[in-house]
C-alpha cells in the first residue's frame, strides 16, 4: 500500500474515527485505524466491536493494499507533520508504515490485521432516508437522558422510533425521561424502531454535523443499524430486550401547571447550582407569585434567587437534582417552558410551551426539612 494525501485531510478524517477506536480491549489491533487503499479509493475504518465508523479519505492510490496502525499514537504523528501532503507506505519486510511529510519521515509499526474485523456496507434489510438535521435535532434532545450504567445495558440505549412522517426519540435512565417527537416534511419510505446506544447516535450527530450532510441512510438489520451520510458509514448494535413503556411513566394529570420564561429560569438554576455540591438537592419553594430556588451545602455555602411565577395554592417545596434540572432546562433550548407539578414527592414535567413536541420527565429527591 502506498498513498499520498493532503495532511490537513487526513488530519481531519483520522480525528473523526479514531474516536471510535476501542480504548480498553485486550484485542490490539482493535486501538487501532484500519487504512484501506482499493479501487483508487481509500478508506479508514475503526472499531471497538460495539460501533464501527468507515470514513472515505481523498487521496491517489500508487499502490493497493491495508494496514493497521496504532490510533492515538498516528493521530498525533499527523498532527505534528511539517508539510501539507503526506505519503503513507507500508513495507511489509519491516511490518510498519512510513509516513513522510515534508522534511520529516515517521515508520510505525503496525498492528495485526488479522485481528481487525470486516465492518458491515450501508444498508440492510429495510433502508430509509430521513433528513439528517432533524434526526440530529431529535438526538440532541434526548441523548443526555440515557444511562451510563451498563449494568443496566436497557437504559444505555435512545429508543428511535420512525413512520410516516413522525421521528420520536426517547431515553431514559430511570432518574429522568426525555421524549422528543419531530414531525418530518415528507413521508418515509418505511418504517422501524430500534434502541441503539446513545454513544452511537452521539458519534453520529458529530459525524453529520462536521459535514453538513442533508440526508441519512438508516439501514435496520436483525441485531445492527447502519447508518450513512457522505459516504462515511457508522454501524451499531442495537441494545437487546424491551425498553420501558415511557407512556406509563407519565402521569395522568397534575396539580400545577406554570409557565415560566425558559432562559431566567435556565440562568437561576445554573447559578444556585453551584452551591448544591456534594449531592446536595437543588430546592425550589413554591408561593403565592413566586417560586425561590435555594441550594445549600454544609461547610461550603448557601445560595438562593426568587423568581416571579404565576403560582397559587398551599405553598411546597420540592427537590431535585441540579444537574438533572440543569440538562431539562437546557434542553428546551430558548422561549417559554412549561413546569407540571403534583407534589413534593411525585416526578415533576417541562415542557417546551412551543409544542415542540419535547418534553422531560424528573424525579423528584426527598427533602430534609
Amino acid at each position: 500500500m502506498k498513498i499520498t494525501c493532503s495532511s490537513a485531510d487526513l488530519l481531519a478524517q483520522l480525528q473523526t474515527v479514531s474516536r471510535v477506536a476501542s480504548t480498553r480491549s485486550a484485542v490490539q489491533a482493535l486501538s487501532g485505524v484500519q487504512l484501506v487503499a482499493q479501487d483508487g479509493e481509500v478508506e479508514l475504518r475503526a472499531t471497538d466491536m460495539e460501533v464501527g465508523l468507515r470514513v472515505p479519505l481523498a487521496a491517489e492510490v500508487e499502490r493497493p493494499g491495508a494496514a493497521v496502525l496504532p490510533a492515538r499514537l498516528t493521530l498525533d504523528v499527523v498532527r505534528a507533520l511539517p508539510g501539507d501532503s503526506v505519503t503513507l507506505e507500508l513495507r511489509p519486510a519491516n511490518q510498519d508504515v512510513e509516513i513522510t511529510s515534508g522534511s520529516a519521515t515517521f515508520d510505525i509499526r503496525t498492528l495485526r490485521s488479522e485481528d481487525f474485523p470486516p465492518l458491515p456496507e450501508a444498508g440492510g434489510d429495510s433502508v430509509v432516508e430521513v433528513p439528517a438535521a432533524a434526526f440530529v435535532e431529535t438526538v440532541s434532545k434526548v441523548a443526555r437522558s440515557a444511562s451510563r450504567d451498563e449494568t443496566r445495558p436497557i437504559l444505555t440505549g435512545i429508543l428511535v422510533s420512525a413512520s410516516g412522517r413522525d421521528l420520536r426519540m426517547v431515553a431514559t435512565d430511570s432518574y429522568r425521561l426525555s421524549v422528543k417527537e419531530t414531525p418530518l416534511e415528507t413521508e418515509l419510505s418505511a418504517a422501524f424502531e430500534a434502541n441503539v446506544p446513545a454513544r452511537a447516535l452521539q458519534e453520529l450527530v458529530r459525524l453529520v454535523q462536521s459535514a453538513d450532510h442533508e440526508t441519512l441512510s438508516v439501514g435496520v438489520r436483525a441485531n445492527q443499524i447502519v447508518f450513512e451520510a457522505g459516504g462515511a458509514v457508522l454501524s451499531s448494535r442495537l441494545i437487546d430486550g424491551q425498553f420501558p413503556n415511557y407512556r406509563q411513566l407519565l402521569p395522568d394529570a397534575y396539580e400545577h401547571e406554570l409557565r415560566l420564561a425558559g432562559d431566567e429560569l435556565t440562568e437561576v438554576v445554573r447559578r444556585i447550582s453551584l452551591l448544591a455540591q456534594k449531592n446536595a438537592p437543588l430546592r425550589l419553594a413554591f408561593r403565592e407569585g413566586e417560586v425561590t430556588v435555594s441550594a445549600q451545602t454544609p461547610d461550603v455555602g448557601e445560595a438562593s434567587e426568587t423568581v416571579p411565577v404565576a403560582f397559587s395554592g398551599e405553598p411546597f417545596e420540592i427537590g431535585f437534582n441540579p444537574e438533572f434540572l440543569r440538562d431539562g432546562l437546557e434542553s428546551v433550548e430558548s422561549g417559554d417552558l412549561v413546569l407540571k407539578l403534583i407534589s413534593p414527592l411525585r416526578p415533576g414535567l417541562i415542557e417546551a410551551a412551543d409544542g415542540s413536541g419535547f418534553l422531560y420527565l424528573i424525579m423528584p429527591i426527598r427533602l430534609n426539612v
